[in-house]
């Protein structure tokens, strides 16, 4: 973690033991009961719906998967009780509702799963490149030399430099690629072995391999539309790892049927999942995953850790870490 604990050996008798709702399971449960501040945890039922939280609780850790995709478009009748602060597993808040940003301090597990993710990409980007599983012979007949494509030399786009951004550009450098990054803001250095670029017609222009990791916000919606894909080189490997509506998936599609870019590697949609017949489904150039390149890290670690930190500051009254800005929509 890079953000230091601000803990006690033992609470303050000014510190209020904080009651906390628990979405998070059970080694979330482990890792916060023997907290300094004598928390009161509250599991919270499975059956019950996300947001009937108790009324006593000052602090909820939630995620998008306990059920917040059936959360009424008004918020409930006394929302948001006496919640205090909320914390997310995820870094992304689209699946939640808007009143939910809108009352109590919400933080983000922003870098929780930015390692599998990154992995996920280089996993992604060799498969693209060397075609193992296409190339597999089933017979004597079709045992014959398929030349595969390399790293050394190609152009690897990032769009979107933070948490993941970075993971997957130190993990791409040793391969001998070229790194083009473009990021909203400002860039206070630039990073040996990364180029920035001004915009993403630029970026797309010259990436071989083009990686999605830009929050979903009102700006970034059909970022990669049909005009944007239109300046790509016809090598481009397309993989969202973001949010699925900053891609136009009909443009996409128009796109690898034209061969006018190369291929797409997709774990998130627009919807999510893909209704039934969706041609993404067996599109021969797409490689379609069902939103799972965040998983198989230590990413539950790695949310305790944070959520620690966030617990302390909380019950010492200062400042926590990985505020979701309503301005900036992340």
């Amino acid at each position: 973690m890079n953000t230091p604990r601000v803990e006690n050996q033992r609470a303050s008798t000014s510190v209020r033991s904080p009651i906390i709702v628990n979405q998070l399971g059970p080694d979330i449960r482990a890792a916060l009961v023997d907290h300094w501040s004598r928390p009161l945890i509250i599991d919270h039922s499975a059956d019950r719906a996300p947001w009937e939280v108790a009324p006593e609780a000052d602090v909820l850790l939630t995620r998008p998967l306990v059920g917040w995709h059936k959360a009424p478009a008004e918020k409930p009748a006394g929302w948001p009780f006496g919640l205090h602060w909320i914390q997310t597993a995820s870094t992304g808040v689209d699946f939640f509702p808007a009143w939910l940003l809108d009352g109590p301090v919400v933080t983000v597990g922003r870098g929780i799963s930015a390692d599998p993710i990154a992995e996920y990409v280089l996993a992604a980007i060799l498969g693209f490149e060397k075609r193992i599983h296409d190339i597999r012979p089933s017979s004597r007949e079709q045992w014959k030399i398929s030349p595969l494509g390399s790293l050394t030399g190609k152009t690897i786009g990032i769009a979107g430099f933070g948490a993941i951004g970075r993971a997957v550009a130190e993990r791409a450098k040793p391969f001998g690629v070229n790194i083009r990054v473009l990021r909203r803001s400002a860039w206070p250095y630039v990073l040996p072995g990364i180029q920035p670029v001004d915009s993403i017609e630029e970026l797309v222009a010259v990436s071989d391999h083009l990686v999605l990791a830009l929050p979903a916000t009102t700006k970034t919606a059909r970022l990669i539309n049909a005009d944007v894909l239109a300046r790509a080189k016809t090598s481009l490997h397309l993989i969202n790892v973001a949010r699925g509506r900053i891609v136009d998936q009909s443009a996409l599609l128009q796109a690898l049927d034209e061969g006018r870019i190369a291929g797409a590697t997709l774990d998130v949609t627009d919807p999510e999942p893909p209704p039934e017949g969706d041609p993404i489904y067996r599109h021969p150039k797409v490689v379609l995953t069902p939103h799972v390149s965040w998983t198989g890290g230590e990413d539950a670690k790695r949310l305790a850790d944070k959520t620690l930190v966030n617990l302390d500051a909380y019950a010492h009254g200062v400042a926590l870490a990985d505020v979701f800005d309503k301005n900036l929509e992340y």
